[in-house]
């Protein structure tokens, strides 16, 4: 009969111990997964705001501003209403524009004017993501905006109309992100295309116009007929004409300023994710 032969001993180290495969300390780079990049985005782009004082100016202290002031001082026509019932649908729009474009321009038209956004694009960070996390940080802004706004309007007397608070709450969460999504493009599209210091000029340009013809402070029927037709196509006077009918007179929005809305958030939105340049 044929002796086994022995196995072959177990490979051992030092001290007798089996040994192991070698600890691999070599760093393997890869993108995070787009939650996570959007999450941190958002995160970032929000503090950023937070402390910029010109931000909380623009968004925060002028609106409340222009409804104190306008509610104190009888000089504005109110289409019937009362000053500050009629005012304060209004200044929710113009907050939405406050923060969503002429904020939301500005603050990236330096961005990339200073490299920012260059370094930006030489990461994995997808260009979706980050004007994604640019809109996401303005709605968050947009919650206290309201907040503060509703609060200071109930001060002044302000009885809100909602039809139903569901139905009321619902369509105003709508009609913002609506809001804020048509605006944010417009603001991206103009900070991605331009010089920072025409994104300057033309970004409050276009905020005092939009605030006359808008809807905000003057109601629409005061305007000039084939002024009041193009003003209706805008998304501020669609959006102030909407919050207005929500909280106004507890009723839907129209279909015309809802279309409108739609319209200008996916078209802005588009052309903005395909012609936005990182320098």
């Amino acid at each position: 009969m044929t002796p086994m032969s022995p196995a072959a001993p177990e490979a051992t180290g030092a001290a007798g111990a089996p040994a192991h495969a070698p600890l691999d300390l070599r760093p393997a780079p890869g993108a995070a997964r787009w939650p996570r990049m959007l999450r941190a985005q958002t995160a970032m782009e929000l503090r950023l705001n937070l402390r910029h004082g010109e931000s909380v100016l623009l968004t925060l202290i002028i609106p409340i501003g222009l409804l104190l002031f306008f509610s104190a001082v009888d000089v504005l026509p109110s289409d019937g209403r009362d000053a500050v019932d009629f005012l304060v649908p209004g200044v929710l729009a113009l907050a939405v524009m406050s923060a969503a474009f002429t904020g939301q321009a500005i603050a990236t038209g330096f961005e990339r004017r200073y490299g920012v956004l260059k370094r930006l694009g030489a990461t994995p960070l997808p260009r979706w993501v980050l004007l994604a996390g640019k809109t996401l940080a303005v709605l968050s802004i947009e919650v206290l905006q309201t907040l503060l706004l509703v609060g200071v309007g109930l001060a002044l007397g302000w009885t809100p109309r909602l039809p139903g608070v569901a139905a009321g709450v619902g369509w105003l969460v709508v009609l913002l992100v609506l809001g804020t999504t048509a605006f944010c493009g417009l603001g991206l599209l103009m900070a991605g295309t331009l010089r920072a210091e025409a994104t300057l000029a033309a970004a409050n340009g276009v905020y005092l116009l939009l605030l006359l013809v808008g809807g905000v402070v003057f109601p629409l029927s005061e305007l000039p007929g084939w002024l009041r037709v193009l003003s209706e196509g805008l998304p501020t006077a669609a959006l102030s004409q909407s919050i207005r009918a929500v909280l106004g007179d507890a009723a839907s929005p129209g279909v015309g300023p809802l279309v409108v809305l739609a319209c200008w958030a996916v078209g802005s939105v588009t052309i903005a994710a395909r012609a936005f340049r990182w320098e």
